[in-house]
């Protein structure tokens, strides 16, 4: 991921979490398109991104 955070184990990174978030702002939605991606990677996403 060219050391960018990631999320766990996913080819995710916290930047692409936040730009879904943007793309998709229906939770639901987002979990259809990326089933693997949990509340709790999203919950970290936010808050990684709010501390920098």
């Amino acid at each position: 991921m060219n050391g960018q955070p990631s999320i766990r184990n996913l080819r995710l990174t916290v930047r692409r979490v936040i730009e879904l978030l943007v793309t998709y702002p229906n939770r639901e939605e987002l979990r259809q398109k990326f089933p693997q991606l949990e509340d709790e990677d999203i919950q970290q996403a936010l808050i990684f991104a709010s501390s920098k």
